[in-house]
């Protein structure tokens, strides 16, 4: 960052439940607008078209408020423990989508979510269904950004290769329909990916302990080079929350 604080705003197209904004989206708004490779940990649900004002803390930290209130925290990270487990083609990772649970609106707890939501129509939302792959201990999609999500170069923003690889974590823990909570999120992107572009997402589990969950998601390019790279941890709520 520039100065002590700066702002971000997330539009209510990018939301995840109807009223609050999809976590990577934010994540990775929070993440470009530091500068930095950092985690940031959600502390209540991130609201649509406000401002919201990121402050760097004197410990080296960060966080972000609104209406006075705590919305995120961040601080330093690195993920160079994280790698993914295997890899498969563009055209395994489309076979592998067609048999995800959560393309069915019908099912799908928040239906209108910009990354994972089924009622978002192409070029709207992103419609990442990642599946299981035989015979792997993985689940995968393929992606070809939409020309809206690109920057003036024609490469796709951070904040939406961090929500990409979002849901697809979710996904890998392979729990059905409920829906959990992320928790904690850091997201690595190692080159630019462009608008149109054939990509595979993949998803996998790191670690398992009661109501909490870490996993990894990876994007690759066509060629299987990693682009970016990234590590949520999910919380099982123990009320309802949608």
């Amino acid at each position: 960052m520039n100065s002590e604080h700066s702002s971000v705003r997330v539009a209510a197209r990018f939301c995840g439940p109807p009223s609050s904004a999809n976590g990577g989206y934010v994540c990775g708004l929070v993440a470009d607008a530091i500068g930095q490779l950092v985690t940031v940990r959600l502390l209540k649900p991130p609201p649509l078209d406000a401002q919201m004002t990121v402050h760097a803390d004197a410990d080296g930290t960060w966080h972000v408020e609104h209406d006075a209130q705590r919305i995120v925290e961040a601080r330093p990270a690195t993920l160079d423990d994280l790698a993914p487990p295997a890899t498969v083609t563009y055209a395994d990772a489309l076979a592998a989508s067609a048999n995800a649970t959560w393309s069915d609106p019908a099912q799908h707890p928040c239906p209108g979510c910009f990354v994972c939501g089924p009622l978002r129509a192409r070029g709207d939302g992103l419609r990442l269904f990642a599946g299981p792959v035989a015979g792997k201990p993985i689940v995968a999609t393929g992606w070809s950004p939409d020309a809206s999500l690109a920057r003036a170069d024609g490469t796709i923003a951070p904040e939406f290769i961090a929500a990409a690889l979002d849901c697809p974590g979710f996904q890998a823990l392979q729990t059905g329909l409920k829906p959990w909570l992320l928790g904690e999120y850091t997201c690595r992107i190692d080159r630019p990916v462009s608008a149109g572009e054939h990509c595979v997402i993949l998803g996998w589990k790191i670690e398992v302990k009661g109501r909490r969950s870490i996993v990894g998601t990876a994007l690759l390019d066509a060629s299987g080079a990693l682009c970016a790279l990234a590590k949520g941890v999910w919380i099982e709520p123990r009320e309802p929350i949608y």
